[in-house]
């Protein structure tokens, strides 16, 4: 994968583990919402105050398990939008060790610009698109 603008330090909990002691197969998807979380409150496209605000969710998921995760391990991960469409976008991660920088997983998810009153999809906002692409350093 090219170049991330956006990447989050992530702890790994002993909750995470499991009875192998490594970092469950599930937590890596925690860790890509949490990721996705952070890259959107860091652009302003949420301001965190009511979920039925978020105007995303989530369509499809895809990920990549590459290597475990320890107990111990410094991770981070590394987000971006790769696809902005009329009512959806592409984001894809990066899990990786911090001190290493080796890839750990590597996830792509397709989030649909969602109204969760109307519980109906919508356009991405014109401001998202600017912001994203102003962030990302292309245009979308």
């Amino acid at each position: 994968m090219s170049k991330f603008n956006f990447i989050l330090p992530i702890q790994v909990r002993y909750g995470d583990l499991d009875a192998q002691w490594h970092v469950n197969n599930t937590k890596f998807l925690n860790y890509v919402e949490q990721g996705r979380f952070a890259y959107i409150m860091n652009l302003g496209l949420f301001d965190g105050k009511s979920f039925l605000d978020l105007g995303l969710i989530v369509a499809d998921v895809h990920m990549a398990y590459l290597a475990p995760i320890e107990l111990g391990q410094n991770i981070q991960v590394a987000v971006r939008v790769a696809h902005i469409g009329n009512k959806s976008m592409r984001f894809e991660y990066e899990i990786q060790d911090s001190d290493t920088g080796q890839a750990i997983a590597t996830a792509e998810t397709v989030m649909v610009s969602f109204d969760y009153h109307t519980h109906t999809s919508k356009p991405v906002p014109d401001e998202w698109r600017k912001k994203i692409s102003a962030f990302e350093g292309t245009e979308f």
